[in-house]
C-alpha cells in the first residue's frame, strides 16, 4: 500500500472507532461520570473529613487524581476490548484481516480509539471533579503524557484480551480479576506510605501504582515513587504489550475462521 493509502486506512478504522463510542454515549460517556460522582460524595464528602490530610493535601484533592486516570484505565481497556471482540466474534475482522492494509496500521488505528475514549472519559471525569474541589496542575506536560500513555497500554492490554476471548463472559475475565482488583490496590485512594514495609514492596509489583503516582505528581507534586522510575514501567509495558499485540494479529489463529 501507498503511504497515502495507509492514512485513509488508519483513519477510517479510527473514525469508526470513534463514531461507534459516541454513537452509544450514553452507555460510554455517562456511566464513568456517575460512577465518579458517586466515589466524590461517598469518600470525598462523606469519609474524606474524618480522614482529614493524606501526604499534606485535602483528602479529596489527593482523591481526584486516582479517580480520573483509573476513569481512563476502564474507558481505553473496554473500547478496545469490545469493539475488537465485536469484530471478531461478527466475522468482519477477517474482511480486515484479508486487505492490503497492514497490521501494523490496524493495531495502532485501535489503539488510537481507545486513547480517543480514555481521554475524553479523563476530561469529563476532570469536568465532574470540579464541582467537589479546585485543581491545581503542577506540571501539566507530566499529565499529559500520563494519560495518553497509560491509554496506549491498557488499549493494548484490552487488544489482548480480545484475541484470547471466544465468548462475551471471557471479555469480563481480565478487568473483573484482574485490572479492578490491580487498580483499587495501586493507591487511588490512600498512599503507600500508611503500609508496613513488607506491603509497600507488594504494592510496588502493581504497575498500575506507577501510573497513579506519575499523574498524582502531575496534579500535586507528589509522589511514593520515582517518576522517572514510573515512566519507565509504563514505557516497557507498552513495548511488551506492543510486540505480543503486534504478533497476535500476524499468527493467532482466533481470528481467522
Amino acid at each position: 500500500m501507498s503511504p497515502i493509502a495507509m492514512l485513509i486506512a488508519f483513519m477510517t478504522i479510527v473514525i469508526k472507532e470513534i463514531t461507534r463510542f459516541t454513537r452509544i454515549w450514553q452507555q460510554t460517556l455517562v456511566p464513568p461520570a456517575i460512577s465518579t460522582l458517586l466515589y466524590f460524595v461517598i469518600f470525598g464528602n462523606l469519609i474524606g473529613p474524618r480522614i482529614g490530610q493524606m501526604d499534606g493535601f485535602d483528602y479529596m484533592d489527593f482523591l481526584v487524581p486516582g479517580l480520573i486516570l483509573m476513569s481512563v484505565i476502564t474507558a481505553s481497556y473496554q473500547n478496545v476490548v469490545s469493539s475488537f471482540f465485536g469484530a471478531k466474534w461478527g466475522k468482519s475482522i477477517e474482511e480486515l484481516l484479508v486487505s492490503p492494509t497492514p497490521n501494523l496500521i490496524i493495531l495502532l488505528a485501535y489503539i488510537c480509539g481507545g486513547v480517543a475514549r480514555g481521554v475524553l472519559v479523563g476530561l469529563i471525569v476532570t469536568s465532574v471533579s470540579l464541582l467537589f474541589t479546585d485543581l491545581s496542575i503542577f506540571n501539566g506536560w507530566v499529565l499529559a503524557s500520563v494519560v495518553v500513555l497509560t491509554a496506549i497500554l491498557f488499549s493494548l492490554g484490552g487488544f489482548i484480551n480480545a484475541v484470547f476471548a471466544k465468548t462475551f463472559d471471557d471479555v469480563s475475565i481480565v478487568p473483573t480479576f484482574v485490572l479492578l482488583p490491580l487498580t483499587y490496590l495501586g493507591g487511588v485512594f490512600y498512599s503507600i506510605n500508611l503500609l508496613g514495609d513488607f506491603w509497600q514492596q507488594v504494592s510496588k509489583a502493581n504497575p498500575i501504582l506507577y501510573m497513579i503516582n506519575a499523574f498524582r505528581y502531575g496534579f500535586l507534586g507528589i509522589t511514593d515513587v520515582s517518576v522517572f522510575f514510573s515512566y519507565g514501567m509504563i514505557i516497557a509495558f507498552i513495548m511488551v504489550f506492543f510486540a505480543i499485540s503486534l504478533y497476535l494479529l500476524s499468527h493467532s489463529r482466533g481470528l481467522r475462521a
